[in-house]
């Protein structure tokens, strides 16, 4: 998500600091953000020489420290609320005071995280769809004390990189994934009581509701472990049992078998092509 986000950001004409674990991170992410380019020169979306100015855009940011001169920080690590926590404590005493904080969180509650953060009027929840350079939609959120001002430069700032922006309220999973999630979960339990198999569901979902993507190959895709955090938010911030967990998703979890990701999830991606793994 880090990578397609500094894409679009790049391609929009703003500079861009990658702030990672490891500059071996970033040297991916710049690969995947070239390939990725290059497929858009190549359908004539943009030209070769937007392509170079995009990448000239991007630099690495060792420390926090690269931070200082940013007037807008996006979060995009996992969907863990303590390592988003842990981010924000660290960040917040390197940044200028009028700098806007935001956070790529897909579920996790907006107020909850900004007041980690020495600005919560000043903290705002950008979610991006993944992924990022293809999906036209931000999801917007405020916390309970963002203020105006942070709303419109944000919403603004999304819209000149030709996104369109919905505004959601502050409540788990926020729109997208309160309805998308649910539904990949109920899949999962079609697999699990045994109603069809892994083939079964998504050819169904496919050409039954015109799906461009199954929903356990869309699980692949997002990520088990994603797409299990969100549940749990879901499950313990609204309190209803219709969000509990399938316990074969948590399984698939537990084993390792995270999706596309980890090369194996509801689909086996180890072969030349992906196999059914039920």
């Amino acid at each position: 998500m880090g990578s397609g986000i500094a894409h679009v950001v790049a391609l929009g004409g703003h500079d861009v600091v990658i702030n990672d674990l490891a500059k071996e991170r970033f040297d991916t992410a710049i690969q995947n953000i070239d390939k990725n380019l290059t497929r858009q020169v190549a359908s004539g979306k943009i030209t070769d020489e937007d392509r170079e100015k995009a990448l000239a855009r991007i630099t690495f940011g060792e420390t926090y420290e690269s931070l200082a001169d940013a007037d807008l920080v996006v979060e995009a690590a996992t969907e863990d609320e303590a390592v988003k926590r842990k981010i924000f404590v660290a960040i917040c005493p390197f940044l200028k005071p009028d700098a806007i904080v935001a956070t790529n969180t897909s579920s996790i509650s907006i107020t909850r995280l900004a007041a980690t953060t020495d600005r919560p009027e000043r903290f705002i929840g950008m979610h991006f769809m993944n992924p990022v350079p293809v999906m036209e939609l931000v999801e917007m959120i405020r916390g309970i004390a963002t203020d105006d001002v942070t709303f419109t430069r944000a919403k603004d700032f999304v819209e000149s990189l030709g996104k369109t922006t919905a505004v959601s309220e502050d409540f788990p999973a926020f729109m997208v994934n309160r309805i998308l999630l649910p539904m990949i979960n109920e899949a999962v339990y079609t697999l699990y009581e045994g109603v069809g198999s892994v083939d079964a569901i998504d050819t169904a979902m496919r050409l039954g509701a015109h799906h461009p993507m199954g929903p356990l190959q869309l699980a692949d895709f997002i990520g088990l472990d994603t797409c299990l955090s969100i549940m749990q938010v879901l499950y313990e911030g609204l309190a209803d049992s219709k969000y509990r967990p399938c316990p074969l998703l948590v399984k698939y979890v537990e084993a390792g078998w995270l999706g596309r990701k980890s090369k194996r999830g509801f689909y086996d991606y180890r072969g030349e092509s992906p196999m059914p793994t039920r």
